[in-house]
């Protein structure tokens, strides 16, 4: 006869910091059940909030990969190709897909912070990426052109 072997199952409160899945689908289970006198809502609350914060970074990321290769296409315009149109195009489309998804986001739009953050992110890459060391510090393009799908810059 063999010993069984016994697995621990992490009580409710480590659970979260030892298993993010099994601690998701408990919880849900417990608010589909009603039993919101068990739910973590500490953890919950952060997880949502952290769920908007995503949302947010993705928009960001997207807008400074647009923004390098807007960037990349204005100072280098000898090495423009089909890749750089179709990154353009694809993050000009994953924005307007966020920003429909997720109207909220269009604040981040308004916000020169958030601009700037950006355009920091977009002229590290490109600066990386083209050696060139005197790209302007800051966007000199408005929110509608580097929007707009028939717009981009002349150089």
């Amino acid at each position: 006869m063999t010993a069984k072997a016994h697995t621990r199952v992490p009580e409710r409160t480590d659970l979260y910091d030892t298993d993010i899945v099994a601690w998701a689908n408990e919880q849900a289970r417990l608010l589909r059940a009603g039993r919101l006198d068990r739910l973590d809502i500490e953890h919950l609350a952060e997880e949502i909030e952290d769920v908007g914060k995503s949302e947010q970074r993705e928009l960001a990321s997207r807008m400074a990969v647009l923004l390098s290769h807007l960037l990349k296409w204005r100072f280098q315009p000898e090495r423009r190709g089909a890749s750089w149109e179709t990154t353009i195009r694809t993050q000009r489309a994953g924005i307007q897909r966020r920003l429909r998804r997720t109207p909220s986001l269009a604040r981040s739009l308004e916000d020169p912070d958030w601009w700037a953050d950006a355009w920091d992110d977009a002229l590290d890459a490109a600066t990386r990426e083209t050696g060139i060391a005197d790209l302007p510090r800051s966007c000199p393009w408005a929110a509608g052109q580097v929007l707009d799908g028939a717009w981009l810059p002349a150089g």
